[in-house]
């Protein structure tokens, strides 16, 4: 999959089916457009494309506004998300800078100098309540009319349903934010988890007793607290551990997010290596504590219940293989 910060250059563009969102999570819903997508560009023999925005528009309205509770939470970096996009086939990824000059651009520039002479587009699918250039101006019917007149098919997906209930980024923030992660994994059609690169911490934990795995979180996360999860990437099989994804209010004033991870019984050195945390129960949330002996025992608590988990759901996996 060929990845584009901003347009592609003359020698990189070709036509392309084309669908435009911030795919936060790439959820079913998503998934179920991306199909289409994949399935009209192999018809027509080009390739499937989308674009992408970074930081998400709502994100930057937000900052621009100095009220960032109107930010949305993240489901997933941007690595995250590029790695769902490569899974669901697509060949080229546009990753456009969110920017004043991008928000500002009438609905008619972003037709014809980022859909037409940008990319080339062909066929393009959005959702049915798409709308695009400065004040949302645009919508389906411009998009439609743009279409027979450079010559490319709009489509467009209606909301795809779980039950009664419509499949958004929006339901899998309020499943995390109740750490649901069995609802989560219905949404994303997979389990949660975050990935990241190990880097070096104040090395805090290791004095404690509780060495840990460090991932910077460089978004707001739409889950915090204290949980139980796996590690993806230090063994051929998911490692037991016990995380914290917060701002570590005891020994911390700055507000850094970070998603801090003790592995059981792990003290290999793992600086630099990628490695995804999927995360399986909440214990509690975050707390601040008034010294670091109270912080250790709080961990020694957490590390307990994490391992019961993994005895229980062990134990109860031994006895249905004895069936």
């Amino acid at each position: 999959m060929k990845v584009f910060r901003g347009l592609p250059n003359d020698r990189a563009r070709a036509p392309c089916a084309l669908t435009i969102g911030n795919f936060d999570g790439v959820h079913r819903g998503h998934q179920a457009l991306l199909a289409h997508v994949r399935a009209a560009a192999a018809e027509l023999g080009i390739e499937a494309a989308v674009m992408t925005f970074e930081p998400h528009p709502r994100e930057y309205f937000a900052r621009r506004t100095g009220d960032l509770s109107k930010a949305p939470a993240r489901i997933a970096n941007l690595r995250d998300k590029l790695g769902d996009l490569e899974r669901a086939g697509i060949d080229r990824v546009i990753v456009e800078h969110f920017n004043e000059h991008f928000a500002s651009q009438s609905p008619q520039d972003f037709i014809e100098r980022v859909l037409v002479d940008g990319l080339h587009v062909k066929w393009l699918m959005v959702g049915d309540d798409f709308r695009f250039g400065a004040k949302r101006a645009g919508d389906i019917a411009m998009l439609q009319q743009a279409g027979r007149e450079f010559g490319f098919q709009v489509e467009t997906l209606s909301a795809v349903m779980h039950g009664a209930r419509r499949i958004s980024s929006s339901a899998v923030r309020e499943a995390l934010r109740e750490a649901d992660f069995g609802a989560t994994q219905e949404l994303l059609g997979h389990p949660y988890a975050m990935s990241g690169h190990v880097i070096h911490g104040q090395k805090l934990g290791r004095t404690l007793g509780f060495p840990t795995l460090n991932l910077r979180v460089a978004h707001r996360p739409a889950l915090c607290g204290i949980f139980v999860v796996q590690v993806h990437g230090l063994a051929d099989q998911p490692l037991p551990a016990v995380a914290s994804l917060g701002v570590r209010p005891t020994v911390e004033d700055a507000g850094r997010m970070l998603l801090e991870v003790h592995v059981f019984d792990y003290n290999e050195p793992a600086y630099g290596k990628l490695v995804r945390v999927e995360f399986l129960a909440k214990l509690r949330d975050e707390e601040k504590y008034v010294d670091l002996a109270t912080l250790t025992a709080a961990i020694e608590g957490d590390a307990l219940q994490a391992r019961a988990f993994f005895a229980h759901r062990n134990g109860a996996l031994t006895a249905t293989d004895r069936i």
